[in-house]
């Protein structure tokens, strides 16, 4: 059983709050944040499948961060408000409110993508794993690939009955939104402002870990996205796009990697 977080509220810099969830304490390794994926959040990613606990029984100091649209952040209804870029920036202005000047940093599927253009321009990223990511994220014509997926679940989540959801790649994030009792307008706006262009994978320094489910069909070949990483290297763990996460072994990587000597 975890302990209940602390959380705070960190404005970004237009005025739309975060929330930010923190468990333990200071200790001789920097602290470890975690930034979830889209739809999900802070609870269902990291608390729920135990991440937090392994991390705190490791002797980690923990920051969850909600992104804007999700879990107890603001929902502004306005794509001008959303986008991985901003939600990169609140992550550096979380940093900067708690005071941090060396972080680890793991983020899953949407939270990748925040993690991948954080560690590429801020250097306090010490350590960097990269989950629910695969080859999509360097192949050529993916980012169009990408931006139709999101219109398309843009378009889901905005319908008013889920038994006219018909496509099967966005019915399943539909219907998490649905039993979370999400704010399906506050994500249609992000994913009507999803990054699409691609991310400068060449200009991060930290050791990073490309962290996968071996049936995950939103993260084939992460061999090829960890080639465009220096230095990154990759591993499998049991599962899917959403089982992945809840496997022992893939809060044991992400735990064990983090915990490395620099």
């Amino acid at each position: 059983m975890t302990a209940p977080a602390t959380v705070q509220r960190v404005p970004g810099a237009d005025g739309v709050e975060v929330a930010v969830h923190r468990w333990g304490v200071p200790g001789d390794r920097p602290p470890v944040y975690l930034q979830h994926g889209f739809v999900a959040d802070t609870r269902l990613n990291w608390v729920g499948t135990g991440t937090v606990r392994v991390l705190l029984s490791a002797g980690r100091e923990v920051v969850g961060v909600d992104a804007r649209g999700h879990g107890r952040s603001d929902k502004p209804h306005d794509p001008a408000a959303y986008g991985e870029l901003r939600m990169a920036d609140d992550l550096r202005r979380v940093a900067d409110a708690l005071g941090h000047d060396c972080l680890d940093l793991a983020g899953y599927s949407m939270g990748a993508t925040v993690a991948m253009l954080t560690a590429a321009t801020d250097r306090r990223v010490r350590r960097l794993v990269v989950g629910g990511a695969g080859a999509a994220f360097v192949e050529p014509g993916s980012a169009e690939h990408h931006r139709v997926l999101m219109a398309g679940l843009a378009t889901a989540l905005e319908t008013a009955d889920v038994t006219e959801v018909r496509d099967p790649a966005t019915v399943a994030f539909r219907r998490m939104a649905d039993a979370l009792g999400a704010d399906r307008w506050a994500l249609a706006a992000h994913a009507r402002a999803v990054h699409t262009r691609a991310v400068d994978l060449a200009a991060i320094t930290a050791p990073t870990l490309v962290l996968t489910g071996d049936a995950d069909p939103l993260a084939g070949r992460p061999e090829a996205l960890a080639a465009a990483i220096p230095g990154a290297r990759v591993t499998l763990v049991p599962g899917d796009h959403s089982t992945a996460l809840r496997t022992p072994a893939f809060a044991a990587a992400l735990t064990d990697f983090l915990g490395e000597a620099a």
